[in-house]
């Protein structure tokens, strides 16, 4: 049986660092917004985090290797994000019972956004299909406080991905001041 289980792992890991196919917004450009239910149920909107940095990240599955190894490591730095006045909101096409579990099970400090219809992930550019499975690529941006697109992350080796985040929003906040 474990067979079957390593294949969908390997499937999930090539989505993630499959070509983008559809168009992610550009730098730039105004953040697409969102209406999403978080792991507790709660409802989050990106207009509600309107005048504070925001890292949205997407990842393909709750509980794989690569996404718990990324989440954990924006979990780490939570401290970090939040004095460099940062939010980070996860998103994947998980639902909440799913983002639930995830978080409980990883202590995770941030929202875990249940984009279930795949309508975040199609607008973000994201959505990756491999035969009836669809899946979120693992894929970052970083918005401004006014809520535009500053950087674009289209390949994120979920190991190190954090720090590098950090390092970029540091270097975007000064250049903006």
């Amino acid at each position: 049986m474990r067979l079957p289980v390593v294949g969908a792992l390997f499937a999930l890991a090539f989505l993630a660092q499959a070509p983008v196919t559809l168009a992610a917004p550009e730098v730039g450009a105004e953040a697409p917004g969102f209406r999403l239910q978080d792991q507790n149920g709660k409802w989050v909107e990106l207009k509600d985090h309107r005048g504070k940095w925001v890292v949205l990240y997407f990842y393909p599955k709750d509980n794989t290797p690569g996404c718990t190894t990324q989440a954990c490591e924006f979990r780490d730095n939570i401290f970090a994000f939040r004095k460099a006045g940062a939010v980070i909101l996860g998103i994947s096409v998980d639902d909440v019972e799913s983002h639930k579990a995830f978080a409980e099970e990883h202590g995770l400090p941030f929202p875990l956004l249940a984009d279930a219809n795949k309508e975040v992930a199609k607008e973000y550019g994201v959505l990756r299909s491999f035969g009836a499975m669809e899946v979120a690529s693992r894929q970052t941006f970083i918005i401004d406080p006014q809520g535009r697109i500053v950087k674009h992350y289209p390949n994120v080796d979920p190991k190190g991905h954090s720090q590098e985040v950090l390092a970029d929003l540091e270097t975007l906040k000064k250049a903006a001041s």
